[in-house]
């Protein structure tokens, strides 16, 4: 399975952050206690409603409802997904991990510090997405990985929300490259960091 990560280094304004969603995650399984990693490209699959009630007590995280009974996983009602196609509408990029439980299998939702520390959210928790800005951006993804980018070129979402620089018609832009992949160090190679400008 292909991983995204980001470096600490970004620059963005808060008000091109949206902390109004939460991931969708009934249709996946965590991997290492890891639902959704930090640098996926997400579209909403169920909008904000602004005169419902945007916290849902009786249906947990994962989306399962029992009757009569409250739990311990509540979750927002508006949630995201990650991009797929060329008819998808990208929001924008996540920031942070959704992780399920920690290190050593322990679930997050019980000790929130420990998430805290990690610099994670957990399932039903919103997930900070953002829309315009500077990120230093890796993936093992296919596309990425084999590809050799260089600065200026514009950089698309993809499958699984992924990013890559491949124009065909299932990639939406979303922003461009402001320099090469890097190279000369231990993250350099085909599969090295890239500086991306989301402009969404």
């Amino acid at each position: 399975m292909a991983n995204t990560y980001l470096k600490p280094f970004r620059q963005y304004d808060e008000h091109d952050v949206i902390n109004l969603f939460t991931y969708d995650i009934t249709s996946i399984t965590a991997v290492g206690g890891v639902l959704l990693d930090a640098g996926r490209c997400v579209k909403i699959s169920t909008g904000w409603q602004a005169d419902d009630d945007q916290v849902d007590l009786s249906t947990n995280a994962s989306g399962t409802d029992f009757n009569n009974v409250l739990s311990t996983t509540w979750s927002l009602t508006a949630k995201l997904s990650l991009t797929s196609a060329n008819t998808d509408h990208v929001l924008g990029i996540n920031l942070v991990k959704m992780c399920e439980t920690d290190e050593n299998g322990e679930k997050l939702i019980y000790n929130p510090r420990k998430a805290v520390e990690m610099g994670v959210v957990v399932p039903g928790q919103s997930i900070p997405v953002l829309t315009r800005g500077l990120l230093l951006y890796k993936s093992d993804s296919t596309n990425f990985a084999g590809d050799t980018i260089a600065a200026g070129e514009t950089m698309y979402s993809e499958g699984s929300g992924f990013i890559t620089n491949d124009l065909n018609t299932d990639n939406v832009p979303i922003g461009m490259a402001l320099g090469a992949k890097t190279s000369g160090h231990a993250d350099a190679g085909l599969n090295g960091w890239v500086l991306l400008k989301i402009d969404l």
